[in-house]
């Protein structure tokens, strides 16, 4: 990243602290859907906190990410209420559709990014899964695709 005028006021709009790392670290991944590592090293030289501890705080909690994310973040529970009503079909069927598989979870458009997680906290919806927090329950692998497909179509209309 040549300008990191954005970055600065993010820093700024914190003070500029150590103490507010993570509070910057997560406005900095909601801005880009991850942590890209130049921003990593210039937000860890802005706070005088060496690249070492700032790549450890960023890999230390499970909601930062250094890699690029699709603009679509599906979350599939596979908790005990989920997996025990089939959510393992619904991942095999997204994968398939998006040509993903466990190593691999994001799109190569950036456009959808499919992560399996311990729990939603909806176990009453089982099984359900997230795109980008909204939440949709009693999920089957054809409304999976179904839901995928809607948001092809919203992405196509963006385009136009």
């Amino acid at each position: 990243m040549e300008n990191f005028k954005e970055i600065d006021d993010i820093i700024a709009l914190h003070g500029n602290d150590k103490s507010s790392i993570i509070s910057i670290l997560h406005d900095v991944q909601h801005k880009f859907n991850y942590i890209p590592e130049d921003v990593l090293e210039y937000v860890s030289e802005k706070l005088s906190i060496s690249p070492t501890k700032a790549f450890g705080i960023a890999t230390f909690y499970e909601n930062f990410s250094l890699q690029p994310k699709g603009k679509y973040i599906i979350k599939i529970c596979d908790g005990t209420a989920c997996h025990v009503r089939k959510s393992t079909p619904i991942i095999e069927a997204l994968r398939k559709e998006l040509n993903l598989s466990e190593e691999k979870i994001t799109t190569d458009d950036l456009m959808f990014t499919v992560e399996t997680v311990s729990c939603l906290g909806a176990c009453g919806l089982a099984p359900v899964i997230t795109i980008n927090d909204k939440v949709y329950g009693k999920m089957t692998p054809e409304a999976v695709v179904d839901l995928l497909n809607e948001h092809r179509k919203e992405i196509g209309n963006e385009d136009k």
